[in-house]
């Protein structure tokens, strides 16, 4: 039958309207709100009214009414009447209702591909690029290193990769929200993530901060952490470029060290984490402007963010391609490159490598920080997900192997001019590797103060992707799970949290805030994260069902998974975090910084602040079924079956399926 025109026409089955004027007892059709006769282009007829054309029940699993859990369900259902496809609906009420009827709107999306793939090559490729992997690789058998990185990459990070860009495109839901169509008792998993994305915003900026501070000190004619001659030196300060017959003693500092540590930092002011000190103005105002440059990036959405990327992702691309030609160019480049790539095979017998390996590609691609659902929610309903998975881990993982080159480039060159062996110019780690050897690197460079600029510059955009994919992915979730309250208010609360992760950060502001950062790094994120994105993996294969999923994936994408993804997902991803967490406890890190080693106690905080984010997701299961009626049998199977439609577009109009 020929559809007619109306203006209602791309609105959903069941609008407000409907739920409105459909009374229990009645049907919709006789009440002539459902039109029965809107068909979908190209759907066959079936054989039963309760399946739609996607093969999934639209009526799976009953929402209680007007908040009773009786399990009874009120339906508004179309009779079949015709040979084309019939479709029925539920409507629920109460609270619930209004949740389900708000996820109904128009959801905004991405203006183009390109903003979607950049925002999430740009959350994946960050900071941690550009340090922790070179380190990594030459620590763990230089070339060698690359064949378990490898391993670990194909069948356990691209496979969460893809599981979670599925997860958020199909349901079209935040990480909270999205459990409710899923399996509602895992719900805290969503939670956690959102207080995990907290912490890291509370310590993951200030790093920006001081990257910030060092691109604003190096619009002068001589970087101020090249010579000797400044207020914060020492006596041990020790500058070997430009002059003849200097000898470097164990005690002796670079001028580049002193200046990060005891002007940026200034952590000689503080005498540990039981003594922090006050907080560094300077840093303040700097994390001041990184936030706020964050908050008018995504206070309207991803079209606002989309349109950000296009210069904070690419950017990093140009100067990786710039330093890299110039450290290729410096004496001694050589030494550096055959230290990061010369294999040590007896290096794959170890099982640390294969722990650290694992650990870097998880993190280096980011699942289970709730970044990739919300990312894809705001995706086209048919989007190649599959293929954007691909395109963007395998850039990553590109872009970590290249920046070793930039990285160890210079190293090599700094060996050259110290005339030390090259393992002893790169033991510094984390941060330290940017801020203190590379910096001193650059600052004895023709042109230094350019290439000074751009690097920095380079560090803060790298940072600002990471930053805004981090708190898209908290904006999200609370947006969808509470959209009567702030489905109107999105800048009010981009804002609040802002400033909520500005306050959060004050701790690593103060002198001894290096410590902190190192300290929430290690455990306030680390083995959290393993943990949600392992419950989340065994939720999805186990509970919701890696068939239903698959189908899922079809629906989606126009194919089923092939037999390789569906062991990753089922067994093969889960014993890969179950592995890396296993390695985690059984030796947690023993941290140190500068010359201040961590004492017990701040091992015990640590794992209180990383539990603090874990304990939502047994609260939550606790509290599901104490709040579920029925027997202690009943109560579990309601809370792992989906209680909440998922919408489905088809052409001009949505059908709901769980």
């Amino acid at each position: 039958m020929e559809k007619t025109t109306s203006n209602n026409e791309t609105l959903p089955l069941t609008t407000r309207q409907e739920l409105s004027d459909c009374k229990e007892g009645e049907d919709c059709k006789e009440n002539g709100l459902l039109d029965g006769n809107k068909v979908h282009p190209g759907q066959g007829n079936k054989e039963e009214a309760e399946q739609i054309s996607n093969g999934f029940s639209v009526v799976q699993s009953p929402v209680p009414c007007n908040g009773v859990g009786d399990g009874e369900d009120v339906q508004c259902a179309a009779p079949a009447a015709t040979t084309t496809t019939t479709t029925t609906t539920s409507t629920t009420c109460g609270a619930e209702a209004q949740q389900q009827l708000m996820e109904l709107d128009e959801r905004e999306t991405w203006s183009k591909k390109m903003d979607f793939l950049l925002s999430v090559i740009g959350y994946a490729v960050d900071l941690g690029n550009v340090w922790r992997f070179p380190y990594i690789c030459y620590q763990n058998g230089g070339g060698a290193f690359l064949i378990p990185y490898t391993i670990m990459a194909v069948f356990g990070g691209i496979p969460l990769f893809y599981m979670e860009l599925a997860l958020g495109q199909y349901h079209r839901n935040g990480c909270i929200s999205v459990w409710r169509k899923i399996c509602p008792i895992f719900k805290g998993i969503g939670f956690a993530i959102c207080i995990i994305a907290f912490y890291i915003a509370s310590y993951y900026n200030t790093i920006m901060a001081w990257a910030l501070y060092y691109l604003i000190s190096s619009f002068t004619a001589e970087l101020p952490w090249t010579t000797c001659q400044n207020a914060w030196n020492t006596g041990n300060c020790t500058s070997y470029f430009g002059t003849e017959n200097v000898t470097w003693t164990p005690h002796s500092i670079s001028p580049a060290e002193e200046f990060y540590t005891r002007q940026v930092l200034q952590v000689h002011r503080s005498k540990g984490l039981d003594d922090l000190g006050g907080i560094s103005w300077q840093l303040t105002l700097c994390l001041l402007l990184i936030f706020t440059i964050v908050y008018f990036s995504i206070w309207k959405g991803v079209k606002t963010s989309g349109k950000v990327v296009w210069v904070t992702a690419t950017f990093p691309y140009v100067i990786l391609f710039i330093l890299l030609i110039r450290g290729a160019t410096l004496p001694g480049a050589w030494r550096g490159v055959i230290f990061y790539l010369k294999p040590d095979w007896q290096k794959l017998l170890a099982t640390e490598v294969w722990v650290d390996a694992a650990a870097q590609i998880f993190f280096s691609l980011g699942p289970g920080f709730g970044v990739l659902l919300a990312f894809a929610s705001y995706n086209k309903f048919h989007n190649n997900c599959y293929q954007d998975a691909l395109v963007t881990s395998t850039v990553n993982c590109m872009t970590s192997f290249v920046s070793g080159f930039v990285i160890f480039t210079v190293l090599g060159y700094m060996a050259e001019m110290r005339n030390e062996d090259v393992s002893e110019v790169a033991k510094d780690t984390g941060p330290s590797l940017l801020f203190i050897t590379y910096a001193e690197a650059i600052a004895n460079m023709p042109a230094s103060t350019f290439f000074a600029i751009i690097f920095f510059l380079m560090l803060i955009t790298l940072g600002l992707d990471s930053t805004f994919a981090g708190l898209e992915g908290v904006i999200t979730a609370v947006l969808d799970e509470f959209p009567h309250v702030w489905g109107k208010r999105r800048e009010w609360f981009v804002l609040g949290l802002i400033i909520t992760c500005f306050l959060g950060s004050l701790s690593t502001l103060t002198y001894g805030g290096a410590y902190v950062v190192k300290l929430f790094e290690e455990y306030a994120t680390g083995p959290a994260v393993l943990t949600v994105v392992f419950l989340e993996s065994i939720a999805v294969a186990w509970f919701y069902g890696i068939t239903r999923f698959c189908s899922d994936v079809k629906e989606m994408l126009g194919f089923t998974p092939g037999w390789y993804w569906r062991i990753c997902w089922v067994a093969i991803s889960p014993i890969f975090l179950l592995f890396i967490i296993c390695s985690f406890i059984s030796s947690p890190p023993d941290l140190r910084l500068f010359q201040y080693s961590y004492p017990y106690w701040t091992t015990i905080v640590g794992y209180c602040i990383g539990t603090s984010s874990f304990i939502c997701i047994p609260v939550y299961m606790v509290y599901r079924l104490s709040t579920t009626a029925g027997t202690f049998k009943e109560r579990v199977l309601k809370s792992i079956t989906p209680e909440t439609a998922t919408e489905i577009p088809f052409g001009d109009i949505r059908m709901n399926a769980v």
